[in-house]
């Protein structure tokens, strides 16, 4: 019986990848859950996993070539060159180990968050059988064969580590995933793992780095080395004596607290979202030079203008017209003009972008995100709103994924509809600037001697004063109430 092996999913935004390294020819033994090969996309290097212990049959993807998400890859002869027990279970009776997913080069541990099923349930192949929780996304894990879930090894709020064990099922068809083969049957090469190649980004990332193989220590599988490694490995090169290091600050501990308080409190783990929200943000504060400058920009024109088109926008793009495009677009502009806003520190260089990706603060049941829309600074009103509205809906469902939170330029972040009146907001490293924007309030103005009610809004601008200058951020906060109070400008580009 042949088992096909196929790419495995790779991520939402990715839809290709590049098969980089076989480690086995056709007619080696394999075991489950060995490596036969490494893609690569443009993001990470995904591992393919042997589904069965066999031989390897025919490799129908060969090194260099092209292969989108479901392709074939190869096919296992399964059971072939393993022990005979291995050949016992036909249609049922083996069982599946639940693993860790591939969770990126960067993430090396998860929080289980959710079990969908309790052990006895029985589950269909791909069902969703738990959720885990990283520093920056949400993951599922599907179910890799249909059966009985048996045993669950990590519970909820265990933390596991990539390629840990999570779960058993039992009863799973030999089609769909096989039964585990007898420890014998793995390759005694694969203990020792000198004949097996080292990841292709961290050979890139040895050579740039000046390291050799010898200074880096593997941790993947059969030791293989990775491209966090080799970041590692740079890291303590770099790094001053153990003497000279200075110890990190620990946090203060608590206050004590009396009995009868202590006896009302619920104290509940933070999730990894909320502790790298924390991290992020005290860094942003301990590294950048941050300072705000206020403004106030009335309202009237542009709400003026989105009452007398909204039906007709929404009629024509399918999306409501909201505020967010105007600011988009106004950010956009005064961008432009104030180019050392839209701009990052890097080392002693200042690195100009030429290009706005925006990212927009969205609040959610796990907390803040911020997804961004790449290349804001070409696009139209429409395509704005209905990017904010596609970004907005995933973000509440936990649906980003870590590609769609990465590479911002600026930020705009809208307090106003929480009711908030004035904010100081915390930049979003390494960018050098952040929009507040805030509650919509009628205020007495004066407006050519006379005293008239306006709708008007506070504006905040955060910026680094290491880049930006003061001047510089004045001026951008006054186009952007410039382009606010008088839109035509947009279409000027004035």
């Amino acid at each position: 019986m042949s088992i096909e092996v196929r790419v495995p999913t790779l991520g939402e935004s990715v839809t290709e990848a590049t098969v980089a390294t076989w480690f086995k020819k056709p007619g080696d033994a394999v075991a489950v859950d060995e490596m036969l090969c490494e893609l690569e996309t443009d993001k990470v290097t995904v591992e393919v996993p042997s589904p069965t212990a066999g031989v390897m049959g025919e490799i129908v993807a060969a090194e260099g070539e092209t292969v989108g998400v479901d392709a074939l890859l190869a096919t296992i002869a399964a059971g072939e060159g393993a022990a005979p027990a291995a050949a016992a279970p036909a249609a049922s009776g083996g069982s599946v180990d639940v693993m860790v997913p591939t969770l990126g080069e960067s993430v090396t541990e998860a929080t289980v968050s959710t079990w969908f099923k309790q052990v006895g349930d029985s589950v269909a192949q791909d069902e969703m059988l738990c959720e885990l929780e990283t520093d920056k996304v949400s993951v599922e894990v599907p179910a890799p064969a249909a059966g009985v879930l048996a045993e669950i090894v990590a519970p909820e709020g265990a933390t596991v580590e990539a390629s840990a064990k999570l779960a058993v099922i039992s009863g799973a068809a030999a089609g769909s995933a096989a039964a585990p083969a007898p420890a014998a049957a793995a390759p005694a090469a694969a203990s020792t793992g000198k004949d097996i190649a080292n990841a292709p980004s961290a050979e890139k990332a040895m050579a740039e780095a000046g390291l050799s193989a010898d200074q880096v220590t593997g941790t993947g599988r059969d030791g293989r080395i990775m491209k966090e490694d080799v970041a590692r490995a740079a890291t303590t090169a770099s790094a001053p004596a153990p003497a000279a290091a200075a110890p990190a600050p620990a946090q203060a501990p608590r206050a004590p607290v009396a009995a009868q308080d202590a006896a009302r409190e619920e104290r509940v783990r933070m999730t990894r979202l909320r502790q790298t929200i924390a991290k992020r943000l005290k860094d942003a504060q301990n590294t950048a030079a941050i300072l705000t400058t206020f403004n106030e920009v009335d309202m009237t024109e542009v709400m003026g203008l989105r009452n007398e088109y909204k039906d007709l926008f929404l009629k024509k793009h399918g999306v409501k017209l909201g505020f967010m495009s105007f600011f988009t677009k106004a950010c956009c502009h005064a961008l432009k003009e104030v180019p050392e806003v839209n701009a990052e520190i890097d080392g002693t260089d200042i690195v100009y972008k030429n290009f706005v990706h925006m990212g927009v603060a969205a609040g959610t049941p796990q907390g803040l995100v911020v997804p961004v829309i790449r290349d804001a600074d070409s696009m139209s009103f429409a395509d704005i709103e209905k990017a904010i509205a596609e970004k907005g809906k995933r973000a509440r469902d936990g649906k980003l994924s870590m590609a769609e939170m990465q590479g911002g330029t600026f930020t705009i972040s809208n307090g106003g509809v929480y009711g908030s009146l004035m904010s100081s907001p915390i930049l979003n490293p390494p960018q050098s600037g952040i929009l507040g924007m805030h509650k919509i309030q009628d205020r007495p103005m004066v407006i050519n001697g006379e005293i008239k009610i306006r709708p008007m809004m506070y504006l905040a601008l955060s910026y680094d004063h290491r880049i930006v200058d003061g001047k510089g951020a004045v001026t951008f906060l006054v186009r952007v109430k410039e382009a606010l109070e008088d839109p035509r400008r947009l279409l000027m580009d004035l």
